[in-house]
């Protein structure tokens, strides 16, 4: 596995694209006609044109960075026996849904709301009732509206041929425009309070608009969102809403569609770059939210940053503890260096179960009857205040701070129980399920029965795009931040299941310029990120080891008459004779039980002098085969 990491704007998505357009270079299967698709295109061009869709679909503007991942993704490229690509496979993680409903003045919605206002062709525009720009939808009005230098009309037009590359038909990239086209008429519903506090329509185009698009009944639609049944015992019970409880309601819904929407798409582009069989390795890519610090950090904040901090000690335990773990294994002359990189504190702090870390916390008050953000913020308080020295409470404003790896982060806990339960409306849902439209019936088709499970448990969508099964036992739901912590627990193991390798992204300035670098800024994210002593550690250490036998094999060319070919020697005398064999100097290499281990640099050496001895054979057998022509 490849970990691309770094702050946000740090150009992980950037490195990503450059590591997936050298693997499909130099291992894709170019020349046969077998290797190309129903499309007529090349798995590696279908591989290559899934980036263009989920950057449109995942990515948006924030405060640091024009194209920020909204989500993490590990992607999967699979290899075949003769090294060619494979197939490859999609799996995304913790998506930010709140950015569909909510961003700051200085951020923008996802992409794909922009490009497909402005590039759209009027005919599906008309279809779908899009009749104004970004400026004239709630959903994207309160943001930035473009990006200095990005012409939405023409990265729309990339959107399309990718999709069309990749084998998606014109009727299923309109089922994903009718998705956004809902969720910008839902933004536009306008609601008001009545003397008894009674939420009500206060005009209905936008609404009409909203049912027209979703293939579902006016009437139907208005009863479940201002008046929803709900079970009460044995009997179902109509309660009215409040605004608040209406405009809550909206939101979650438009979120839960995108996202829904969302794991359809994941799931499409992978049936398309999927192969049947001929698969033996695989190569993967995560490319994540970087470590972030807003001026206002919430919920969605401590989950990226809880992320990065684990990627951080699976960094730190591969590069400082493996590492030194190895040369006592190997039996290397070695004095453990402990580098004071250990974060399990602050990781004990977010999601230990006992004592109650912050997470289960959340999840403790989320079931308790009259529990608020206040409660939970004044119990958290009680729990670590004092106790533990990564957490602090701050005097005056409602939340908790917590010293992170890289910085110490204030963090505001309002609205947290609300964004935590993300509860949804199964009135509504049960009404998209049995819609006339079958793709928004489809996202929807775990509630078409109308046997949904408890509040809450129907909007938890896995990675490959299915849902979850969300119920534990009756009664119980599970929570955003449950959710989190199993996805994060899912990617970790499929990490430790494979051979790391790190790419550290730095970002140069927080300006957003080019040919600027800001050097403490620079010098702060080598020394966070653990940069400064993994050089250390490569330095003092031994980072290139090779196995007796496969060292034999590859450098026994630069010394052929040196082993003897009537006498057994073993491989380990074998690699110590060539050594000596080399000249080389003993304070560059050790020999392990099992390996032999290079300081940084020699193998790199080695690799350039058997080069040139391969092109001396080579020249002399040509130079022979030419002269017996």
């Amino acid at each position: 596995s490849i970990l691309i990491t770094g702050e946000s704007g740090a150009g992980k998505t950037e490195n990503t694209k450059k590591v997936i357009q050298f693997l499909t270079a130099i291992a894709g299967d170019h020349k046969t006609a077998a290797a190309l698709t129903a499309t007529g295109c090349s798995l590696e061009q279908q591989i290559l044109s899934a980036n263009p869709i989920l950057e449109s679909f995942g990515n948006a503007q924030t405060i640091r960075n024009n194209n920020s991942s909204r989500f993490g993704k590990f992607i999967r490229i699979e290899f075949n026996f003769a090294g060619q690509i494979a197939g490859a496979n999609i799996e995304w993680y913790l998506f930010e849904k709140p950015r569909v409903t909510n961003q700051s003045k200085q951020e923008r919605n996802y992409h794909v709301f922009y490009q497909f206002m402005k590039g759209a062709d009027k005919s599906v525009k008309d279809r779908l009732l899009i009749d104004k720009g970004p400026e004239g939808y709630t959903f994207t009005r309160k943001c930035r509206q473009t990006i200095q230098g990005v012409d939405d009309r023409a990265e729309f037009d990339t959107l399309v041929a990718a999709m069309a590359t990749t084998g998606f038909k014109t009727e299923e990239q309109n089922d994903l425009f009718r998705v956004l086209a809902a969720i910008l008429h839902m933004g536009n519903m306008q609601f008001q309070a009545t003397r008894n506090d009674e939420a009500v329509l206060r005009e209905q185009v936008a609404a009409e608009k909203l049912c027209h698009v979703l293939g579902i009944q006016l009437s139907d639609f208005t009863r479940a969102v201002l008046r929803p049944s709900i079970k009460a015992g044995r009997d179902w019970v109509t309660q009215s809403r409040t605004l608040q409880q209406v405009l809550l309601s909206v939101e979650a819904l438009a979120r839960s569609m995108y996202e829904r929407m969302f794991g359809a798409l994941v799931s499409r582009i992978n049936s398309a770059m999927s192969r049947p069989d001929g698969k033996s390795t695989f190569i993967g890519v995560l490319d994540i939210a970087g470590f972030e610090i807003l001026e206002v950090n919430s919920f969605e904040q401590l989950c990226i940053n809880y992320t990065n901090e684990r990627l951080q000690q699976f960094f730190n335990r591969t590069m400082f503890v493996l590492e030194q773990e190895e040369y006592t294994r190997e039996g290397i002359e070695w004095n453990f260096i402990d580098f004071g990189m250990d974060l399990q504190p602050t990781i004990d702090l977010i999601d230990r179960t006992k004592p109650i870390g912050v997470m289960s916390c959340l999840d403790e008050e989320c079931v308790m009857p009259k529990a608020t953000d206040k409660t939970f913020t004044e119990k958290l308080h009680g729990l670590w205040a004092n106790k533990s020295d990564k957490y602090e409470a701050p005097r005056f404003a409602m939340g908790f701070t917590i010293k992170h790896y890289a910085s110490q982060v204030e963090y505001s806990t309002e609205g947290w129980l609300e964004k935590n339960k993300d509860p949804l409306n199964e009135n509504v849902t049960r009404l998209l399920g049995n819609s006339s439209e079958p793709f928004i019936a489809q996202l929807y088709s775990d509630y078409a029965d109308g046997q949904s499970g408890t509040p809450g448990g129907g909007n938890d969508v896995s990675s490959s795009g299915t849902r979850v099964p969300t119920t534990l036992k009756r009664g119980a739901f599970r929570t955003v931040g449950q959710r989190h912590k199993d996805q994060l627990n899912l990617l970790m193991a499929q990490l430790n299941s494979t051979q790391p390798h790190f790419v550290r992204c730095i970002l140069p300035n927080s300006e957003k310029r080019a040919g600027k670098i800001d050097t403490p800024l620079v010098l702060d994210q080598l020394r966070c990120n653990g940069v400064l002593e993994g050089i250390r550690i490569t330095r003092q250490g031994f980072p290139n080891r090779i196995p007796f036998l496969e060292f034999r094999q590859r450098y026994e060319i630069l010394a052929p008459n040196t082993i003897p070919r009537q006498v057994f020697v073993d491989s380990k005398q074998a690699a110590s004779k060539l050594l000596e064999a080399f000249k080389m100097d003993k304070a560059k290499y050790r020999l392990g039980h099992t390996k032999v281990f290079f300081r940084a640099g020699v193998l790199g050496e080695l690799e350039e002098i058997r080069d040139v001895e391969l092109s001396k054979i080579i020249v002399q057998f040509q130079a022979m085969a030419r002269g017996a022509l």
